[in-house]
């Protein structure tokens, strides 16, 4: 007999997620997911400049934050012919460096760690043994029993009080297979994890002025260096942003790293689900001769099909026969019907709500179910992400990742065919967050090495003013943000935004079917999987996590009407 199972809110993301999946015998036959939140950044954009385009878009979330950013200034610059001083160009790979350090390290303790570890099951963790299997495998400094003592008594206390926000955790669930002193190393490192995180984003406040929305600009970096300056980034900064590093590295490889390890080998099974789709798209990211050569990138550009390592199929997202965006179970309307595909250059958010009025009754069988438009690389679904760009330079021959991959499932005892799965896309994300510690040490050497003979230039003014531009252009600017492949479309007709379109991870992987009926990743990759207590279906939490959802990235504020509910100006 079947049953759904429906998770509303998916909690531990940004955004409103609903998941639904039919199980039968135990195990997920089919499932839904729907965005259940919608926006209007496209809108708002439409008639602004287009420089100041990154200040707005940058605020769809305050989780992903400055990729947007990112994002809209190389649209606008590759619509203008603008090129950025190499010395911009580093500082901007320093920022998003840093970006997938903090994002990485915040999904897996914050936003992931407890479907694999039970808080409860800490309290019978002896802090000792605790401390000594901890020391076993890393150097950190906070590993001591005399730390996961002082954590072990917080536990008690704060259970003692009902567990506050986590009183509705599926502790006890035979899911949970740790043994307590490693539930209690995970528990302790994720209270440690909150307060590093805080310090790590300081490098953004150095460079962009903030966090969350650190400023961007269009031709550069909003900074100027001079190292004896005391309203520029100076000496003091720069090495305030090499201490900052230094205690990254460490968090990473010393916390992060051997949790991660130490986690997923308890949890080898779960190798073999949550793999669902088969194909894999990354745009490339962290340019080395400039972002108009992707052939330097640091992650390779291209897709790999059905899990084919042998060949990686060129991707480019100018080619408006590439990637199109398709609503036939999306609550919009396009002027060509249901069943047409726009390039986003074309783009339409024409919102059309069809569906229930919350709380909605089912998914199933509705014939729109979603705010997530459905994108597709060639017609085919893909999966993007940390898992998805590994996949992809793996399959490009990039030595350090080869190395990389092979050494950590060396340490698992498990294949490469152990990536495809909800274990390998976590550990992909480790992988990721490694990689990007491995780069933004390079980056900071690079960008010392140019302080130190003075090429310093941060911005380039040439085709700044409106006069000098075309009265029409068209532009994309494309980022592997720490949850995969983002672009920001842009067309600009007489000195203003004409049409502007993003195109988000959460969007590829969490949209619904396509036309075809073509599942997208969150869907397929609930297929399949075991669900061993239909009210506490931690295995569905475990794999939708596993991707690190940002639904408030994927929507494009009506109300069901279409009637404006606020309007902000930004002057």
């Amino acid at each position: 007999m079947a049953t759904r199972v429906v998770v509303d809110p998916v909690t531990r993301i940004e955004g409103h997620l609903r998941v639904e999946a039919v199980v039968e015998n135990g195990v997920i036959t089919d499932a839904y997911s729907a965005g259940t939140m919608v926006r209007g950044i496209e809108k708002i954009l439409i008639g602004r400049d287009p420089r100041d385009a990154w200040a707005i878009t940058e605020r769809v979330c305050g989780v992903c934050t400055t990729v947007h950013a990112l994002a809209s200034v190389r649209a606008v610059e590759d619509a203008l012919g603008i090129s950025v001083p190499p010395t911009a160009e580093i500082v901007r790979n320093i920022m998003s460096a840093t970006q997938y350090v903090q994002d990485h390290v915040i999904h897996f303790y914050h936003l992931h760690a407890l479907d694999w570890v039970d808080i409860v099951n800490a309290l019978k963790a002896d802090p000792k043994k605790a401390a000594a299997l901890a020391q076993s495998f890393s150097q950190y400094d906070k590993n001591t029993p005399a730390h996961f003592t002082d954590v072990q008594n917080k536990i008690k206390a704060f259970a003692a009080s009902g567990l506050g926000i986590f009183a509705n955790g599926y502790w006890g669930h035979p899911a949970y297979k740790l043994p307590p002193e490693v539930n209690l190393i995970g528990v302790a490192h994720y209270l440690d994890a909150l307060e590093w995180q805080k310090d790590i984003i300081k490098i953004h406040t150095v460079f962009g002025g903030k966090n969350p929305h650190p400023n961007y600009l269009v031709g550069g970096v909003p900074c100027s260096i001079d190292t004896n300056e005391v309203a520029a980034i100076n000496s003091d900064r720069l090495n305030l942003v090499s201490q900052l590093i230094s205690q990254a590295d460490e968090f990473v490889n010393q916390v992060y790293i051997p949790d991660l390890l130490a986690v997923a080998s308890f949890y080898k099974d779960w190798a073999q689900w949550g793999g669902g789709l088969r194909n894999y798209l990354s745009y490339g990211d962290f340019p080395t001769r400039g972002y108009n050569h992707p052939e330097s990138f640091k992650y390779p550009r291209g897709a790999v099909l059905n899990r084919d390592l042998s060949h990686v199929y060129p991707v480019n997202p100018r080619d408006t026969q590439e990637i199109k965006e398709y609503i036939a179970h999306s609550w919009y309307d396009y002027k060509e019907g249901d069943n047409a595909g726009l390039h986003p250059w074309a783009g339409e958010t024409e919102i059309n709500y069809t569906g229930p009025k919350p709380p909605f009754d089912t998914l199933e069988g509705s014939a729109k179910y979603s705010f997530l438009k459905t994108p597709r690389w060639k017609d085919n679904p893909m999966e993007v992400g940390p898992l998805a760009r590994l996949v992809v330079a793996y399959a490009s021959g990039d030595t350090t990742v080869k190395e990389l991959v092979g050494q950590t499932l060396g340490k698992l005892n498990v294949p490469v065919g152990a990536l495809f799965s909800t274990l390998g896309r976590t550990a992909a994300r480790g992988l990721d967050a490694a990689l990007a510690m491995i780069w933004l040490k390079e980056f900071n050497d690079q960008l010392t090495q140019r302080v130190r003979i003075n090429e310093v230039s941060t911005f380039n003014g040439e085709k700044w003013e409106p006069k000098t531009w075309p009265s029409e252009a068209e532009g994309v600017g494309l980022v592997e943000a720490p949850r995969g492949s983002l672009a920001h479309w842009i067309k600009i007709r007489n000195g203003a935004i004409a049409n502007y379109q993003l195109v988000v991870p959460t969007t590829w992987n969490g949209s619904p079917r396509d036309a075809r009926m073509q599942r997208s990743a969150f869907e397929q990759s609930l297929i399949g999987t075991p669900v061993a207590k239909l009210d506490e279906p931690v295995e569905i939490i475990r794999t939708i996590h596993s991707f690190d959802p940002c639904i408030a990235c994927a929507v494009h504020l009506y109300d069901p009407q279409g009637r404006h509910l606020n309007q902000i100006s930004f002057e």
